[in-house]
């Protein structure tokens, strides 16, 4: 199978490496803006041809994989829907899914588009972050499969389980509300914890010297590239201000009852929180 990928990054260059050490791709070509990308890309092995060209890129694929940041997916998925025949597959790999859905939705080529969200990821990005054991064990998020041709489908579902990764299905705006929650908010509350302690502890060696691993786990987020994240952040808009105004609520309760010394009452919100133990282990 020779697939092509746009964008090169942790996802597109990830999925690249997985999919040619699994053998399931005889030939990986690679289209990104980025030439010092395309470059590394070749490089790293990721990729064995760069091809600047979108229409030749996509003429010579099986599988067409879209793994560009959000705002651009809106443009370059319906372009690439122009390009592809009924042979092809295209699959995209975004972390929203209802404007992109609405985007294509009377696409004549709609049925070769198979939507997908690999739950996976880091906060690197760029073709040396790619890793090939990315999708091994996670989960891949399918929306609107009623909306693919049938054939289509069957080749993503084959093709990810194979890397291997548990499918799930969902609507796309279900699955955009479930990612404000899992995922999106996660990235905030990263964002603004390390604003904060920028902000508080000037002194750069400190948070060097103290920062414990439970600090750095939960501050990982916020090496996150800007240029991913802004574009999530606008299309889920919508859903991340209510995740946000619920954790903003979570946090003035917090707040109150320490600043009451009401410590019984502060230790009972704690003790709910560990539910979480019941869901994630």
């Amino acid at each position: 199978m020779i697939v092509t990928v746009i964008g090169v990054g942790l996802i597109g260059g990830s999925l690249a490496l997985s999919l040619k050490q699994q053998g399931l791709a005889s030939r990986v070509i690679g289209v990104d803006q980025s030439p010092a990308h395309l470059q590394q890309a070749r490089a790293l092995g990721l990729i064995d041809e760069a091809q600047p060209d979108l229409p030749a890129a996509v003429a010579g694929a099986d599988l067409i994989v879209v793994a560009v940041p959000m705002d651009a997916m809106l443009t370059v998925l319906p372009r690439v829907l122009d390009l592809v025949t009924e042979r092809q597959v295209v699959i995209d790999v975004g972390s929203t899914k209802a404007a992109l859905l609405a985007a294509v939705a009377g696409h004549p080529r709609r049925g070769r588009f198979v939507a997908v969200h690999p739950m996976a990821g880091t906060e690197y990005s760029g073709p040396a972050a790619a890793a090939a054991e990315l999708f091994a064990g996670r989960t891949l998020v399918i929306c609107d499969a009623q909306g693919s041709d049938a054939d289509a489908l069957q080749r993503v579902e084959t093709l990810f389980r194979q890397l291997p990764m548990r499918l799930v299905y969902l609507g796309g705006a279900e699955h955009d509300v479930h990612t404000a929650y899992v995922s999106h908010i996660s990235h905030i509350t990263s964002f603004a914890l390390a604003l904060t302690v920028l902000e508080k502890e000037r002194e750069e060696q400190r948070i060097f010297d103290l920062a414990s691993g439970g600090f750095a786990s939960t501050v990982r987020l916020a090496k996150s590239s800007p240029a991913m994240w802004v574009p999530i952040f606008r299309q889920n808009r919508l859903n991340v201000l209510d995740v946000l105004d619920e954790h903003l609520h979570q946090l003035q309760r917090m707040r109150e009852l320490l600043a009451q010394e009401d410590y019984a009452a502060f230790e009972e919100l704690i003790r709910q929180a560990n539910h979480i133990r019941r869901i994630i282990q």
